[in-house]
């Protein structure tokens, strides 16, 4: 051991990040190995290394014995009074060992016990290094495609992007650089195994946050989300800064910022609306860029009635029911859609109070609905009860 292997030593660490004391560590390790595998055991041996120069010993304490019948762990009292003439039979003494004295098997066994604990350590510090990356969106080279996944190459290691994972209709050329989101890291014995994703909702937001200034630093809030990958995409903002538009923020400057999220999801419509406490207003803006006429939320039971003009129902719902469907998702409701002439149809417009001069006012929830009730039963009374 010299130089020349603590500056191999420092390569390796450099280069794979793996520390030289757990190398020495190893090479300690393979070294009472090879005294266990050349000897048949080395319960009495110990090895040092010096970390500055790399010199290193190989030391067995050895019993001094009138009569040796164990050369491993004994050694005869003329041998030991050669080292030093004081020494008396029962006495330890710490003969060297050289290792060059050891077969090619023995060195063989030492020799692959580094190299494994190389690879181990190899494997340990990229898992660290890509599970500290879960949930998190990296830039990645399209290598191959295997079957219906695509291998996509993060720097150091080879991920996954299963089929389920990946936008309907996306095709990747070799060599493209595209943005995923890292779903888990998995330690194996070939090393992690990194699965990531272009469908999950996480993708958008994590874009979102690398590309608007105000998310990334919190001053605006993404509070929820809601995607159907390579179609449409809803997300709920919030500014914590009264000066602060949140959803402009998220628009950018002539759509600018956006439009990059939507190109990098090749083509995917973003709806961004504003967050509100009150469920209502909050449905409301989730069925945008439909009008509506009245949100009647229940908070308790999760559902909500919707009451749109007629010539918004369509729009209301979307292509097959999709932005209906996304507007529940992203407010956690049930929500039923009517039209106006449907509602008056089914009595809900009887039921909840609500005449001509009323189409256009949004009531807040159900008890809102119940007070303007009540109070237009005192005004009027006596009055026919609805639940006739």
């Amino acid at each position: 051991m010299n130089t020349e292997l603590l500056e191999a030593l420092s390569v390796l660490e450099k280069e794979k990040n793996i520390s030289k004391d757990t190398i020495l560590d190893a090479i300690e390790q393979s070294l009472l190995q090879a005294c266990k595998n050349h000897f048949g055991k080395a319960d009495n041996v110990t090895v040092t290394i010096n970390r500055e120069t790399g010199d290193f010993h190989v030391m067995a304490a050895k019993t001094v014995a009138e009569e040796v019948e164990d050369s491993v762990e004994q050694i005869s009292l003329a041998d030991a009074k050669m080292i030093d003439p004081s020494y008396e039979p029962g006495d330890i003494v710490n003969v060297e060992i050289q290792s060059k004295s050891f077969g090619r098997i023995a060195t063989q066994n030492a020799k692959n016990v580094i190299l494994q604990k190389i690879r181990e350590e190899e494997r340990k510090v990229l898992y660290d290094e890509y599970f500290g990356k879960e949930r998190e969106v990296v830039t990645g080279i399209v290598q191959r495609y295997m079957g219906k996944s695509v291998s996509v190459n993060l720097g150091k290691v080879d991920a996954i992007l299963n089929e389920k994972e990946m936008i309907p209709g996306e095709h990747f050329a070799p060599t493209e650089r595209i943005k995923v989101y890292v779903l888990e890291v998995r330690d194996t014995s070939k090393g992690p195994k990194v699965l990531v994703s272009r469908t999950h909702p996480e993708l958008v937001k994590r874009l979102f946050e690398s590309e608007v200034t105000e998310v990334h630093d919190g001053t605006v809030e993404i509070r929820a989300i809601a995607r159907e990958a390579g179609s449409r995409t809803k997300i709920a903002v919030y500014s914590n800064d009264p000066d602060v538009d949140a959803v402009g923020a998220c628009v950018g400057l002539n759509g600018s910022r956006v439009n990059s999220i939507v190109s990098e999801l090749g083509g995917e419509k973003i709806d961004i609306i504003n967050w509100d406490e009150n469920p209502a207003l909050l449905i409301e803006n989730a069925l945008s860029p439909a009008k509506v006429i009245t949100v009647l939320a229940d908070p308790d039971e999760k559902d909500a009635l919707v009451i749109v003009p007629d010539y918004q129902l369509s729009l209301a719902i979307g292509k097959e029911g999709q932005n209906a469907r996304l507007a529940a998702r992203l407010t956690g409701y049930k929500i039923d859609i009517k039209s106006e002439t449907q509602a008056r149809e089914s009595g809900d417009f009887e039921y909840y109070g609500l005449d001509e001069d009323e189409d256009e006012e949004v009531l807040d929830t159900e008890e809102d609905v119940e007070e303007d009730i009540d109070e237009t039963e005192e005004a009027e009374a006596p009055a026919e009860s609805t639940e006739e």
